[in-house]
């Protein structure tokens, strides 16, 4: 999920930093019209979760996001949409070189803005499509550039790369062991980068796209190379997306709270769903009336929960599940990313017919359609028994159900009501 920063107050001991975020490329590669950095996953722009990635790391003091001309209007209504701090929207170049020039400019001339950025000490280059960066790594190569005055991520080589010959054939290939792929992020001492920008032809901004070689080739800068980790690739074609997206719904489905009122049977089922979900996800457990404010439920409000299931004997307890989207909205959690809300209807009536009328139905997707609009996801599930021996079986049967849904986070499933 979202790793724990410091604060903006109790900074870890690293120089002043901003980074810089390419997000000019026309997704050529991912095929379709709109650019890879601006295809939604669950929902949300891509380039919304790496800018997301810099903004909870507290000692980034600035972020750019150079962009395309066309592009700058959707940019902007993405940072002020998903609520996004410490951001400046650039005007990006017709290469990736000389995006980010125009990116570092923003700290040394007047040319972006009438009040230039204070220049930080190191700053990092970091694709706008790697979205899984953690702040270890930012620090690793912040460190390493303070140091070495400059520094990048990188990982072994997956396959042997070979040269052809002018014929097609083979001409020779490189010994695999002796090589790695740069990745990112990358950092630099701001003054070695800038110099190496300012003093580049135009056939390396035009052609280049390594910036570690640039403070190479321009400022006799050996870079430290720092080992990275697996989820440092980049989204390139349009599998990368559904990769992403994938590991996004894990992340989100790592830990669920389960809510049940003080009543005997409801509570006992709440305990026995507990039982059964935790062999597969992590549990919070709170036995409360959502009207009163139970600092336990906020607590892991704050902690990025989003994944909630509601107990209830009550037919449709829209107006307790109304209580617990109104908290959800107090705390932002959906602005960032869809919360999953299960409303389980408990009947434990002797009467084995379907308990719920077509009216209440009604109600459940009326309420749905409603705060889907909020990010929020609402399902329905029915445990229905009248035999207390089979109560465990049903309650297993409901666990799986509730974890499926989690996992999958279907939008075209809300409202609907399951039965277990």
């Amino acid at each position: 999920m979202e790793p724990s920063s410091g604060s903006r107050d109790a900074r870890p001991v690293v120089p002043p930093v901003a980074a810089v975020l390419p997000a000019g490329g026309s997704g050529e590669r991912l095929g379709g019209a709109t650019p890879k950095q601006f295809c939604a996953v669950q929902g949300r722009p891509l380039v919304s979760y790496t800018v997301r990635a810099m903004e909870r790391v507290g000692w980034i003091s600035d972020i750019i996001v150079v962009v395309s001309p066309e592009n700058i209007e959707t940019m902007k209504s993405i940072i002020e949409k998903y609520g996004h701090k410490r951001v400046m929207v650039v005007k990006g170049g017709i290469t990736r070189h000389r995006s980010i020039f125009n990116g570092l400019k923003v700290f040394a001339e007047n040319e972006f803005s009438n009040h230039p950025l204070q220049k930080p000490e190191v700053v990092i280059i970091h694709d706008a499509v790697r979205p899984f960066v953690e702040e270890d790594i930012l620090s690793k190569v912040v460190m390493a550039a303070k140091e070495h005055g400059a520094a990048g991520a990188i990982r072994p080589l997956v396959s042997t790369v070979i040269a052809s010959a002018a014929d097609g054939c083979l001409d020779h290939s490189l010994e695999r062991a002796r090589y790695r792929a740069s990745e990112m992020p990358q950092a630099f001492l701001f003054d070695i980068i800038y110099e190496a920008y300012q003093q580049c032809t135009d056939y390396d901004l035009d052609y280049g796209t390594e910036c570690l070689h640039l403070a190479l080739k321009y400022c006799k800068t050996n870079a430290k190379l720092v080992e990275g980790t697996a989820d440092l690739w980049k989204v390139t074609y349009k599998r990368d997306l559904y990769a992403a997206e994938s590991i996004i719904k894990d992340n989100l489905s790592q830990q669920v709270c389960v809510i049940t009122n003080v009543k005997e049977a409801v509570a006992q089922v709440g305990f026995l769903l507990h039982e059964s979900l935790k062999s597969q996800i992590k549990v919070e457990a709170i036995s409360i009336s959502l009207s009163k404010n139970d600092s336990h439920l906020q607590n892991i409000l704050s902690g990025q929960c989003y994944n909630f299931v509601c107990i209830n004997d009550k037919k449709c307890a829209i107006q307790e599940a109304q209580q617990l989207v109104d908290m959800l909205e107090k705390s932002n959690i959906p602005l960032l990313y869809p919360v999953v809300l299960i409303l389980v209807h408990l009947d434990i009536s002797e009467n084995i017919s379907f308990s719920i009328g077509m009216e209440e139905l009604a109600r459940i997707k009326k309420f749905a359609r409603e705060v889907k609009k909020k990010n929020i996801l609402v399902y329905g599930l029915l445990i229905q028994y009248e035999d207390h021996l089979l109560l465990q079986e049903t309650v297993n049967s409901a666990a799986a159900l509730i974890t499926a849904v989690i996992k999958d986070r279907n939008p075209e499933l809300i409202g609907q009501l399951l039965v277990a």
